[in-house]
């Protein structure tokens, strides 16, 4: 039987501390949807945010936790390992200063273009037509664009703190973003309010401020390690060069959730107003998960899975990744079963409040549901696409998201008129399942396998004590019923007998038929506990 290798440990301890970090931008970045619903409910003003927010935000997900930060980490690690200080300090400073450049033309590029990408978004007979609706969102593409050159610089700092195993300040970057957006959002609010101006504009400067704190909140621990900013930029640097080459096809192979978002913006865009606001909300939701399960292990799997494919042990790498994948699984299934049954009073409970009513809670509630019948492909798929970035080859990813985004067209062209909005949830969900089952088999043969019995077996007891923790969490939910829509105080401690309750049974059970990487993570915890 595979024993949990030492890797396991560094990577559950390396996940942990990521997971805390990301688990409070999440939450913040809760916070922050929750003052979009009660200053701006779901309709007109959060619509057109949305929206505009679409090309900044696709590029954040794809630089900040995608294809820049995986193809730099990559290179940097083999830098760092074969290569002198100044050598990959001399990298760095390239790679800052040309995606500096580089991102500043294309930042112009798109605020000149930006009223065809508003029209390229949207639905002209629906969202269009609304008056005043497409200027408004114009001006909030104008205003947020530039955050696409604070979110890629933060993501190569973020990049080289990770490989020097620096991980819990580059992971609490997201979170001064998020802090700066409410803060710095809500004051320039109240600013326009005053002067005449869009309120929501108000919330598209926070954007700027909050990626200003990203960036610059990681600088002294980058300064700390042994970096001195010295810009210089050189195109024919075979480092540079080999970032790009690594980047260019992983934009598109990491950007199967992104590059369906983008698509089913328009489809949301077709349904009844609310539409795209209520899908923004639910993902927001998902995202928590998503953050603090895929991106975590992903962070903390990557660099010890680079070191692996430099040294060419692919015996310790197969490891590493199995038990990363358990991991994955093992948090990201419960927390799908549980955002199910749950769906409803955790939407109430978070966004019914202000202009939010009962009504876009019912709907949100709808596409959360959809939502995490996906969650735990969305978590695997940030798990093993890193692994195709260490071992050289983005060809996969590549073909992985073509098959995405056709199984998402398909869905949602097909149940767009049937569904309403939830179709893009249950489009999204499909498609990177496809994804994952594509990916999965595709590695398998690449690394000429790894145990699929071991994952198995871990799935195995996984889904029999999520059965068991959905039968606790639907009874303790019908119990409590009355309570769910009552007061605040009611909501909350209701919704915490339902969560504690299920993760109760879950961990119990789980424990006590023996799954390794938790009986690790759980013993790890023990130790720290008594020293």
């Amino acid at each position: 039987m595979k024993q949990p290798s030492d890797d396991t440990g560094t990577i559950a301890r390396s996940a942990g501390t990521v997971g805390f970090a990301v688990m409070c931008s999440r939450v913040l970045g809760l916070v922050r949807e929750q003052v979009f619903a009660g200053f701006f409910g779901a309709g007109y003003a959060y619509d057109a945010f949305v929206v505009a927010f679409r090309i900044p935000n696709l590029l954040r997900d794809l630089f900040g936790e995608g294809a820049l930060s995986a193809a730099f980490v990559t290179v940097f690690a083999d830098y760092d390992s074969t290569r002198g200080e100044e050598e990959t300090w001399r990298l760095v400073n390239n790679v800052l200063a040309f995606f500096a450049v580089f991102l500043s033309l294309l930042t112009l590029v798109g605020i000149y273009f930006s009223e065809d990408i508003v029209w390229l978004l949207i639905d002209d007979d629906k969202f269009g037509a609304v008056a005043g609706k497409v200027a408004l969102t114009q001006m909030l593409t104008i205003i947020m664009f530039p955050f696409l050159i604070l979110v890629s610089l933060s993501a190569v700092v973020m990049g080289a703190l990770n490989s020097k195993g620096k991980f819990f300040v580059p992971a609490m970057a997201s979170s001064f973003f998020n802090l700066g957006s409410i803060v710095g959002g809500l004051g320039f609010y109240y600013l326009f309010k005053r002067l005449g101006y869009p309120m929501i504009a108000g919330m598209a400067v926070g954007t700027l401020i909050g990626g200003s704190l990203q960036l610059f909140c990681q600088l002294p621990l980058f300064k700390k390690i042994g970096f001195s900013f010295r810009p210089f930029i050189d195109l024919k640097d075979p480092g540079l060069r080999r970032i790009l080459r690594l980047m260019l096809p992983a934009i598109v192979g990491l950007s199967a959730t992104q590059l369906n978002i983008f698509i089913n913006t328009r489809f949301a865009s077709s349904c009844a107003e609310g539409s795209v606001s209520w899908i923004q909300y639910a993902f927001r939701l998902v995202q928590l998960p998503i953050g603090v399960f895929g991106v975590a292990l992903s962070m903390a799997t990557l660099p010890v899975i680079a070191r692996y494919a430099v040294k060419k042990d692919f015996v310790s790498l197969k490891d590493a990744f199995t038990s990363s994948l358990t991991m994955g699984f093992c948090l990201s299934i419960p927390a799908g079963v549980g955002l199910w049954i749950l769906a409803e009073p955790i939407v109430r409970l978070l966004f019914e409040h202000g202009r939010f009513s009962a009504y876009d809670t019912l709907q949100t509630a709808e596409a959360l549901r959809f939502f995490s019948l996906g969650l735990f492909a969305y978590a695997a798929v940030k798990i093993m696409v890193p692994v195709f970035f260490a071992l050289d080859d983005t060809r996969f990813p590549v073909i992985g998201s073509f098959i995405a985004v056709g199984v998402n067209l398909l869905l949602v062209y097909n149940f767009i008129d049937i569904l309403g909005h939830r179709a893009v949830a249950l489009s999204l969900s499909g498609a990177m399942a496809c994804n994952f089952i594509f990916l999965l088999f595709v590695l398998y043969r690449k690394i000429d396998g790894f145990s699929f019995a071991y994952v198995a077996k871990g799935l195995a007891k996984i889904l029999l004590s999520s059965a068991f923790m959905a039968l606790t969490v639907y009874g303790l939910a019908q119990w409590c019923s009355s309570w769910l829509v009552g007061s605040l105080p009611a909501q909350i401690s209701s919704l915490l007998v339902c969560i504690v309750g299920g993760v109760v049974v879950y961990g119990g059970l789980l424990y006590a038929l023996k799954l390794q990487e938790l009986e690790m993570l759980v013993g790890k915890v023990i130790v720290k506990m008594r020293g």
